[in-house]
Formats: C-alpha cells, sequence, structure tokens
C-alpha cells in the first residue's frame, strides 16, 4: 500500500509543481520555446510520473526497509531529483535552443528542486506512517 500511494503522491506533487510551472507562473516563457509542442502528450507525461514514482518508492524501501523516516524521504527523493534535475536545466539548454540558457536553468532547476523536496517530505511519511502502522 505505501508504494501505491507513494506513486499516487508522486503524480499529485509532479503534476502540481510542473503543471502551475509549465501552464500557469511560466506559461508565457514556455509559449516562446520553439521546439516545444503547443498541446503536450499528457498520456506520456503520465506514465513517466507513474515509473518515476515507483522508482523512487521502491528504492527507499530497498534502502530502508524496516522503516523509513522523512529524512529518509527526502534523501531518496533529492538524489533522484539532482540526477534527473540537473540533466533537464543544464543538458537540455545546451542541446535545443533555448531562448535564454539561465531563464531555463533556473525556472528549470527551481521548478525541479520544489517537486523533489515537497516529494521527499511525503515519500518519507507515506512510508513512516505505513511501517509504523504494521508494526
Amino acid at each position: 500500500m505505501k508504494h501505491i500511494l507513494s506513486v499516487i503522491a508522486f503524480i499529485i506533487v509532479s503534476f502540481a509543481v510542473q503543471g502551475l510551472n509549465h501552464f500557469v507562473i511560466n506559461a508565457e516563457y514556455y509559449e516562446g520555446i520553439d521546439f516545444a509542442r503547443p498541446e503536450p502528450v499528457m498520456a506520456l507525461g503520465f506514465l513517466t510520473m507513474i515509473v518515476q514514482g515507483a522508482i523512487l518508492t521502491l528504492a527507499l524501501g530497498h534502502i530502508v526497509p524496516l522503516g523509513a523516516r522523512i529524512k529518509d524521504g527526502l534523501m531518496v527523493s533529492l538524489s533522484f531529483g539532482l540526477f534527473l534535475g540537473f540533466y533537464i536545466a543544464f543538458a537540455e539548454p545546451a542541446k535545443y535552443a533555448a531562448p535564454s540558457i539561465p531563464a531555463w536553468i533556473m525556472t528549470e532547476g527551481l521548478a525541479s528542486m520544489i517537486q523533489f523536496v515537497l516529494f521527499g517530505f511525503m515519500l518519507g511519511f507515506i512510508h513512516q506512517r505505513l511501517t509504523k502502522a504494521r508494526a
């Protein structure tokens, strides 16, 4: 159950943070990117969130099998978030014609950091609560 709830939490956090970033807060910025689709393929986004959420919750369960704490959830989430976020923030504008590399780095880096910090708290909380409930 903790894995299913963790994947759902990842979808909620990711959609909230990235959705707000792309479609509300920085909508004008993303509209100015020539290589971006006007309408994203949402099914691929949801598939990605399911796979990423599953990897994160299973990694935490493997690293701390007898019960994770919130700080363990943060550590796992931030590790994966740094790995993924660094690529998104730095490698993508190096490959694609981003309108402004510094703006891209700030926008994507900040959104990734917020996403993975929020999810880290939730991941640790879910694992901590459900492990205690079973004990």
